[in-house]
């Protein structure tokens, strides 16, 4: 994985576990101290990306994928479990877990972040810039 400033650069993204070519790929995230690994992500338009979200702390998180209005459904919300939907899932403390997303067609900006209790508020959030 190579960070540059803070941000991951699409030649670094790790790919392993892909059969579909270059329009399906694998990131690995990891929450230490409550926060992400990497602030920014680039993906490009209609990519799939298969999110590994591995988690070293003793506490639970979760990944949300989605522009503000998803965020802040979730930041409102009281969903303590996420599972079985593109793009959301929770992780266990010391767990891995998995989800996948296909980004649309159109360029822009998405976010990423934790909205279990002070979270998102503590800063554990990203960008997703798709283009």
């Amino acid at each position: 994985m190579k960070l540059l400033g803070g941000v991951l650069v699409a030649a670094g993204l790790v790919l392993s576990g892909c059969s579909a070519g270059p329009s399906k790929r694998t990131v690995e995230l990891t929450v230490h101290h409550s926060q992400f690994s990497v602030g920014e992500l680039r993906v490009r338009p209609g990519e799939t990306v298969r999110f590994v979200l591995r988690n070293t702390d003793p506490i639970p998180h979760e990944l949300i994928v989605g522009d503000q209005s998803v965020q802040d459904v979730h930041e409102a919300g009281t969903e303590a479990h996420h599972a079985h939907r593109p793009g959301e899932v929770s992780v266990a403390p010391g767990k891995t877990a998995v989800t996948t997303y296909r980004f649309g067609s159109a360029g822009g900006r998405l976010l990423f972040g934790c909205h279990l209790p002070g979270h998102w508020a503590y800063g554990m959030k990203g960008t997703i810039v798709v283009g």
